[in-house]
Parts: structure tokens; C-alpha cells; sequence
């Protein structure tokens, strides 16, 4: 009886993914043919955006984290090959993002992740 691999989830590249705006860094962590839904005001439940392969998450996340906006890791939690982590943000106006991500692992690399997302609106 031989014993399997053991794959990890890097976190570290994660927190300097996120908060360093280095969509390189998050890429390496998805697998060739991860999905990622986003889930938010725009694209609800019934109708997610949906991701679908390295190239079209690496247009999402050189949009996201291109923009002129700050980025923090708040909390992360691993359990075997699941991770929960939640994602604030804030634009220079003020105007603040809540993110909260559910993600599924293969070997260490993400392979399904589903974002919710919140935006501050503004008030009447």
C-alpha cells in the first residue's frame, strides 16, 4: 500500500496575490481548467458570471486587479481540499467591496470557485 501525495493550498501566494495586485500570483494557484462564478448584484444566483479555463479567470483578475483600488485578505480557512477565504477592498472614492470566496482543490490548485460579492451603494 503506497501513500498519496500530499498537495497544500499556498496562502501566502494568495495574501500577496490579493493585496499586492499581482494577478500572475493568483493565476498560479488555478488549475488549466478551473471554473470560477461570481455572484453579486449584477449577476445573481439564477445567472452567474461563470469563468471557465486559465484564459478567460486571467482577464477577470488582470480587470480586478488593475484597478485603482486597495486589496486585504481578511480571513482564510483550510480544510483539507476546500478553502474559505473573505476579500475587502476599497476604491479612492470610499466606496467598498466585500468579497467572500468558496474553493474547491485538486492537487493543491484551485479547480471551482464560487465569489460573492457586495459594493457599497450609494444612498438616495
Amino acid at each position: 500500500m503506497g501513500t498519496a501525495a500530499s498537495s497544500t493550498f499556498d496562502v501566502e501566494t494568495l495574501r500577496r496575490g490579493i493585496e499586492g495586485q499581482d494577478a500572475t500570483a493568483l493565476l498560479s494557484l488555478y488549475a488549466d481548467d478551473a471554473q470560477l462564478r461570481v455572484v453579486d448584484r449584477n449577476t445573481q444566483p439564477s445567472h452567474p458570471m461563470v469563468k471557465r479555463g486559465i484564459g478567460e479567470i486571467r482577464a477577470m483578475l488582470d480587470d480586478v486587479y488593475g484597478r485603482d483600488m486597495t486589496h486585504k485578505l481578511e480571513q482564510v480557512v483550510v480544510q483539507g481540499d476546500q478553502v474559505a477565504y473573505t476579500e475587502s477592498c476599497q476604491y479612492p472614492d470610499g466606496v467598498r467591496v466585500l468579497a467572500s470566496a468558496m474553493l474547491s482543490l485538486r492537487d493543491g490548485k484551485i479547480v471551482d470557485e464560487t465569489l460573492l460579492q457586495a459594493w457599497d451603494e450609494e444612498s438616495s
